[in-house]
């Protein structure tokens, strides 16, 4: 006797597949939280950010290891549940005091797009600074520049010893 058996197919759209776009719907609402003094913590980031909307998750980042275990990284994530109270907070607390530094709130969207500019300039080496390594626009050292900057210093290694070995004239 023959069982009938029942397939189901579950139609995924192909949008929803992708990590990247999952990743985009969440970070519109998100934000980015930045420059924290180590003093601030977790309660008070949220009291901070609660009268822009309703605060659906809160990641405060820790280091996990090494001497500084246990202690804040300076930074955090603030999920809202919309992305208008997100761009409402954004525009209301970046730059705002707390323990006397400046917040750096952004989107966390906006993340993915400053590292591809700071790539598409550092590659046309529009943004070099004065010690020769070149910066994104967040400010922190892309590892392109990284590379540049130990190549830097090993070639002036080699032309300080070269020196140092040449004969002085006399």
């Amino acid at each position: 006797m023959r069982v009938p058996t029942t397939l189901i197919v579950i139609y995924y759209p192909l949008h929803s597949m992708d990590p990247r776009s999952f990743a985009d719907e969440t970070s519109e609402s998100r934000l980015y939280v930045g420059n924290l003094d180590l003093r601030i913590t977790e309660a008070a980031l949220i009291k901070m950010f609660s009268p822009y909307g309703k605060i659906i998750s809160e990641d405060f980042l820790w280091h996990t290891r090494g001497p500084k275990r246990g202690e804040p990284r300076g930074f955090a994530f603030i999920q809202y549940s919309t992305k208008e109270e997100a761009i409402l907070a954004k525009e209301k607390m970046h730059g705002r005091l707390a323990c006397g530094r400046p917040l750096m709130v952004r989107l966390a969207s906006e993340k993915y797009l400053e590292e591809a500019a700071a790539q598409n300039s550092s590659k046309a080496g529009c943004n070099t600074i004065k010690s020769g390594t070149t910066s994104t626009i967040s400010g922190q050292v892309s590892r392109s520049a990284k590379i540049a900057a130990i190549k830097n210093k090993l070639k002036a290694l080699d032309e300080e010893r070269d020196g140092a070995k040449k004969p002085k004239a006399s």
